[in-house]
């Protein structure tokens, strides 16, 4: 995972141009909403829900947003659609595993978003089940460094259920059984130690090395799959190496 995670940290550093914040935006929003929906509008209660807010927050949703869509999920405001959580299975570019999570109010739309984007970028569609049991589901903390070495996070969440904390470079991954997560976050704050996010993911079991064309090849795909406003997650099992990571960087 960790050329993912690598890639996927540095995208977050690059200037986000508006047209994709506010694709951003609306995608965080959507979250929050079916969150609430699902386990009510009190974050406290509702570790989704809270999960789904912080992560709005440090991305600079205004709170007003964050609290319609909290509202709408929970029925208390008017304008709510029915989202369901649909998870498509492919292959990328050289034979990486890809799933991609949506969360749709149209199944139709929603497929052939997918399909379009896995076709036109070197991927195909995969049969349900044929792909998924390469990841499993797990809790992924992402900590910035802010001078803390890995064992400071090692301590603060060893009795929190952590299974391995991974140095991204600037950040931690810290990763967790994904009944663990509420946990591990909750042992963090009270540790003093802020986090970037917090949430359910689907972490690969073996991974495919890429060099530098094949990295190209699966970013242009993933990109075009996070560009259909139902996909909200996209997870893939590709490592790429520092060196060619730095090529592509560049």
């Amino acid at each position: 995972m960790s050329g993912h995670s690598k890639w996927a940290t540095t995208k977050h550093k690059k200037a986000v141009i508006d047209a994709k914040r506010g694709k951003l935006f609306a995608k965080l929003i959507k979250n929050i909403e079916v969150a609430a929906r699902m386990g009510g509008a009190d974050p406290e209660g509702n570790p989704t829900l809270y999960d789904a807010i912080q992560k709005a927050k440090k991305q600079s949703v205004p709170n007003k947003n964050i609290d319609s869509a909290v509202k709408r999920g929970a029925g208390l405001e008017a304008g709510g659609a029915d989202y369901e959580t649909i998870m498509y299975e492919g292959y990328g570019p050289n034979g990486v595993a890809v799933l991609v999570e949506c969360l749709t109010d149209n199944r139709n739309r929603a497929a052939s978003d997918v399909r379009v984007a896995m076709t036109r970028n070197g991927g195909s569609m995969a049969d349900p089940g044929s792909v998924s049991y390469l990841f499993n589901r797990k809790g992924v903390v992402i900590v910035p460094k802010n001078g803390r070495t890995e064992d400071d996070v090692l301590a603060a969440v060893l009795e929190a259920g952590v299974e391995e904390v991974n140095d991204l470079g600037e950040n931690f991954e810290v990763i967790s059984e994904a009944t663990d997560l509420v946990d591990v976050r909750t042992a963090l704050v009270e540790a003093g130690i802020d986090y970037d996010s917090a949430e359910a993911s689907f972490v690969p079991s073996m991974q495919v090395e890429l060099d530098e064309e094949g990295a190209r090849k699966i970013f242009k795909l993933i990109d075009a799959l996070d560009d259909s406003d139902d996909v909200q997650n996209v997870f893939a099992n590709f490592d790429v190496p520092d060196d060619v990571m730095a090529k592509v960087d560049a």
